[in-house]
């Protein structure tokens, strides 16, 4: 799990500002709220007074209270009201990290590190949103019981389709393919690629749309930063669906995945429900794999695997990990778990380059290897 890119924390539907919203991410607890001109904010869900839960407060005055002893948080994470204290006038230490946040296909996003603005990676933009011609679902929202990692790699395995994907037509790659390397172009921040699959009509397809059932379909996956993935299915130039998943690490074991269904056929409305049911047991499909892979985390060297050609994409995804190893952003998950109960602590947010005097502790990071 890596600190330095953008999250998604929780639906537009979900963050208010009547209640706080709590969400967990790569291991910690998160509160959003918005304030009276509609922002939504981001802070960590840690009152530094005693360590309540602001996510179980109450939002009043554009700010977030805590349910313990009542101390307010505005939306810069700094305390604005201490109810026991004679001249209101919080302490400077008296703040908890908040985080910048942006709201895009109905999610709200938090960028949960420290880079200044212009080094931060940059939030996936979806092109076909609100473009001629295509039409987004409403936003589907699932947790998967797997380590993201590995929900991942599954998208960027072109090759378990045929065996997993029943509901798809158990599409198998193009045999003249299926031995070489996969054609992997490196874009900003990730990778991507194309192949040709056969498209078998077994009268399984979920979808079963006469449009769709095609003898080749040009499918593939890409993946911008750890936690965003993309895939692109094209029956024609003109029938084809662009899908992006933004997926946030709960914690080791779960993944919450924001799933945004980007269509250029079937534009009728009436057609919303249908394909995200049909959406929907494609991805279990994916799920009753994912949650029974052991380990449940990804192997930290590839001798405890046999990898083939077809594996390609996963393994330009992990060089990317370690590039971003190499600056040191991965969270160190033993040494977390080991300090839990006993010390809170926080994602580091921009504020900390321009002040001191924090409360929280730093998530522990492991050190840049160089």
């Amino acid at each position: 799990m890596y600190i330095n890119f953008w999250y998604p924390i929780g639906s537009s539907e979900e963050v208010r500002a009547d209640k706080p919203h709590r969400s967990q991410v790569l291991g910690l607890r998160f509160v959003a709220f918005r304030d009276s001109a509609g922002k939504p904010h981001v802070l960590r869900d840690v009152c530094v007074h005693r360590g309540g839960s602001l996510g179980k407060g109450w939002v009043k005055e554009n700010a977030v209270v805590c349910p313990y002893h009542g101390w307010r948080f505005g939306g810069d994470g700094k305390c604005t009201h201490i109810p026991t204290l004679p001249d209101d006038k919080p302490p400077a230490r008296a703040k908890v990290d908040a985080y910048p946040t942006e709201e895009r296909y109905g999610i709200v996003f938090a960028f949960l590190g420290d880079l200044p603005e212009a080094e931060r990676p940059p939030l996936l933009d979806i092109p076909e949103w609100d473009a001629p011609g295509w039409r987004a679902n409403k936003l589907t929202v699932f947790e998967v019981g797997a380590y993201y990692e590995r929900s991942m790699e599954n998208g960027l395995d072109p090759s378990h389709n045929e065996f997993v994907h029943p509901a798809q037509g158990s599409p198998n790659m193009d045999p003249n393919l299926r031995r070489k390397p996969l054609d992997i172009e490196d874009i900003p921040w990730g990778s991507k690629f194309l192949v040709n699959f056969e498209n078998k009509i077994t009268g399984t397809e979920a979808l079963g749309d006469a449009s769709t059932l095609v003898p080749e379909v040009k499918a593939g996956s890409g993946h911008v930063g750890p936690n965003t993935m993309i895939t692109w299915i094209q029956f024609s130039e003109t029938n084809k669906f662009s899908q992006y998943f933004f997926e946030a690490p709960v914690d080791e074991t779960r993944t919450r995945i924001y799933f945004v269904n980007m269509r250029a056929f079937l534009l009728d409305p009436e057609q919303d429900d249908r394909i995200a049911k049909v959406n929907m047991i494609v991805a279990k499909e994916d799920i009753e794999i994912l949650e029974e892979l052991d380990p449940v985390r990804t192997p930290d060297s590839t001798t405890k695997e046999v990898l083939v050609p077809s594996d390609g994409a996963v393994l330009r995804y992990r060089e990317w990990l370690k590039d971003w190893d190499a600056k040191g952003w991965r969270i160190d998950a033993k040494k977390l778990r080991e300090m839990r109960g006993d010390v809170a602590c926080s994602i580091p947010c921009p504020e900390r380059r321009n002040s001191g005097n924090w409360v929280l502790d730093p998530i522990p990071l492991i050190p840049a290897r160089h």
